[in-house]
């Protein structure tokens, strides 16, 4: 049997107005946009034949900036999107995403009794079954903040290593050694319990928590280190974090994610960031609703957390763990 091209697979996100359609997505098996509402677009075949339809629809964009983003998101879904092709969109409760297939022959334009608006759809086959966010690495959650509706995503290695098919990923990706974040894990475990907390303290302060401090006592079990976020004073998060160094390949339990909820006081969130993984009920337990959210980043997602803020962290520890930028060992 051939091998399947993986380079041709190609990773979408189109969202549903902040998850408000995810439901309709799911159970409709497709995914939409709602711009053109009054244009069956099925006989366009290229982006330039968009932007007449669109300056009829929308007079008031007269922005070429605005128009071409705009016309570039439907051509992206429209003509780009193909079968085969992933696509992902996230839940109302923005934990969690899911993903599916595009299908063949996948356009068609719908009427809205299904309760969505958007009317341009593609067939998609969906797993039922949302992922959490926090499954994938910084980078991917990072990229799947942009503020368009359609838009390509370029981590398809992360991305089909974490839903279980890494069968798919690019051969050209297939190339790059996993020995980086082992080599980076294991400098960091050469620091011991303090060190350590103390380096969680100093990328909290790079990731803009004010007052963040060294709490933990070695042993002790509970919160190691704290900080607030104040975002543009609109919204403030008070943050405590228990970290803790474990070895590498080890996942750790559900009832140790649980204790760190009976530190976090009433309007807090709770942070567990090690250098080992995850159980299945461990990432459950975090996000358990009625309890402060905890989030969870496993060694894989510090490692990137550090690269991304390196230049901002203290050079006694930039010393101590002998790496250089870009988080590589001397």
């Amino acid at each position: 049997m051939a091998k399947t091209n993986t380079d041709n697979i190609e990773l979408y996100c189109v969202r549903a107005e902040f998850g408000t359609y995810t439901k309709q997505f799911i159970d409709g098996n497709y995914v939409a946009i709602g711009w053109l509402p009054d244009n069956d677009l099925s006989d366009i075949t290229t982006r330039d034949e968009l932007y007449p339809l669109y300056k009829a629809e929308y007079p008031n964009d007269t922005s070429n900036v605005v128009i071409g983003q705009q016309v570039g998101q439907i051509a992206r879904f429209l003509l780009e999107m193909k079968a085969g092709d992933y696509v992902i969109t996230p839940a109302q409760d923005t934990e969690f995403i899911y993903y599916g297939v595009v299908e063949q022959n996948a356009y068609f334009f719908a009427d809205n009794s299904d309760g969505c608006p958007y009317l341009h759809r593609k067939k998609v086959k969906w797993n039922k079954t949302p992922i959490q966010r926090s499954q994938f690495s910084v980078p991917f959650q990072n990229t799947i903040r942009s503020s368009l509706t359609v838009f390509y995503i370029n981590h398809k290695k992360n991305f089909f290593t974490t839903i279980g098919k890494p069968e798919l990923v690019p051969d050209n990706e297939t190339k790059i050694e996993v020995d980086y974040y082992t080599s980076i894990l294991n400098r960091i475990l050469e620091l011991d319990d303090q060190e350590f907390e103390i380096l969680i303290t100093h990328i909290l302060n790079a990731l803009g928590f004010e007052g963040s401090e060294h709490k933990g006592k070695v042993g002790d079990g509970g919160v190691d280190a704290t900080g607030e976020l104040n975002v543009a004073n609109m919204a403030k998060i008070k943050l405590f974090v228990q970290a803790k160094r474990y070895k590498l390949g080890s996942k750790i339990q559900a009832n140790v994610v649980k204790a760190l909820r009976a530190n976090i006081p009433a309007g807090g969130q709770g942070a567990f960031i090690t250098t080992a993984d995850y159980q299945p009920a461990a990432k459950e337990i975090a996000v358990e609703q009625g309890f402060p959210r905890i989030g969870l980043i496993n060694g894989e997602q510090l490692v990137d957390i550090l690269a991304e803020h390196w230049n901002e962290i203290p050079n006694e520890f930039k010393d101590k763990l002998s790496l250089k930028i870009g988080l590589v060992p001397n």
